[in-house]
């Protein structure tokens, strides 16, 4: 947000993060506006942010993290951080809705008022942005990629599209990573994020992919009747997942473990052996959900310029 000497507080934009809390903000994909958030959450988050920047009576950009626990079907706001100054996001979020934020927040900051410049009312795209971080793990072979707290991530890229799909997949082409249109996908998940791979892998399984998987994930898949095979750990014994990444017989792995040393450890050779192999693989459950919406959109990409898309704001 940004605030005035005279006490308005302006709302830059509201991000959705895609990845849980948990995964380093700059290494986690984002969506403007929020694609899953009800809209009284996203009104609560702009009133907080509000209170926050009076305050601590900021002058210019502050930037506010939240987390949002869903309890008794009712989403609890906590805050993570907040900031009184200008984050990675703000040149996103300006291109986003076409706001100068930086000029905006300088001007406020050597005495003018948001009125003055004629910065009155927010913007919310009728267009969807994902910024999605670009990592260097092609660089350094062996390197684990799961995402945790520290930040791994080197860049950023912008997709822009009429649906979160359509700017998620964009967003994937700009990182460098592909998503496959065939073949054989993955699954290999922690217990919470079961019933969640159970709806990823009915998607998959629509789109033309077949699914392998570890026992305990193929059990759930199964169980809700959807069509996978089995394949050994590697510690079960040969032929296992490594062997079939390293044959190119997988295309996409969707891989997430509990938070424990041994868990991590366990599984670091698909996930290493999937980077050597260039196959694009997810360490976060939202992080695939995203994903295989994105893939719905592969053969419907449109191509918009950024005047077309601020010329929406104004009409």
């Amino acid at each position: 947000c940004v605030r005035d000497s005279a006490g308005v507080t302006f709302i830059g934009g509201v991000m959705e993060h895609i990845e849980q809390a948990g995964v380093h903000s700059g290494d986690s994909a984002c969506s403007l506006p929020p694609y899953y958030l009800s809209q009284p959450t996203i009104d609560e988050i702009k009133r907080q942010t509000a209170a926050m920047a009076e305050g601590l009576s900021v002058v210019g950009l502050m930037n506010v993290q939240f987390a949002i626990q869903e309890v008794d079907g009712k989403d609890v706001i906590y805050v993570l951080e907040v900031n009184p100054r200008a984050s990675r996001t703000v040149p996103f979020v300006s291109k986003a809705t076409g706001i100068q934020l930086a000029k905006v927040a300088a001007r406020c900051m050597a005495g003018q008022t948001l009125a003055s410049q004629g910065v009155t009312k927010e913007v919310t795209p009728p267009y969807f942005s994902v910024k999605e971080a670009v990592f260097p793990f092609v660089k350094f072979p062996g390197v684990d990629t799961i995402l945790g707290p520290e930040m791994k991530s080197t860049g950023e890229v912008m997709g822009v599209g009429k649906t979160f799909g359509e700017a998620f997949v964009k967003s994937q082409m700009g990182a460098g990573t592909k998503l496959p249109t065939s073949g054989k996908v993955f699954l290999t998940v922690k217990n919470a994020d079961k019933p969640r791979a159970v709806d990823i892998a009915r998607q998959l399984v629509a789109l033309g992919f077949e699914l392998v998987a570890t026992k305990g994930t193929a059990a759930a898949i199964e169980a809700a009747g959807v069509p996978v095979k089995v394949v050994n750990k590697v510690t079960e014994g040969r032929p296992h997942i490594v062997d079939m990444i390293k044959n190119d017989e997988i295309v996409m792995v969707i891989n997430t473990v509990e938070e424990r040393r041994n868990a991590i450890a366990d599984s670091r050779a698909i996930r290493t052996s999937s980077l050597l192999a260039r196959v694009t693989t997810f360490t976060t459950i939202f992080g695939a959900e995203a994903a295989v919406e994105g893939m719905k959109y592969l053969d419907n990409l449109d191509v918009y310029s950024v005047q077309e898309m601020h010329a929406q704001l104004v009409a």
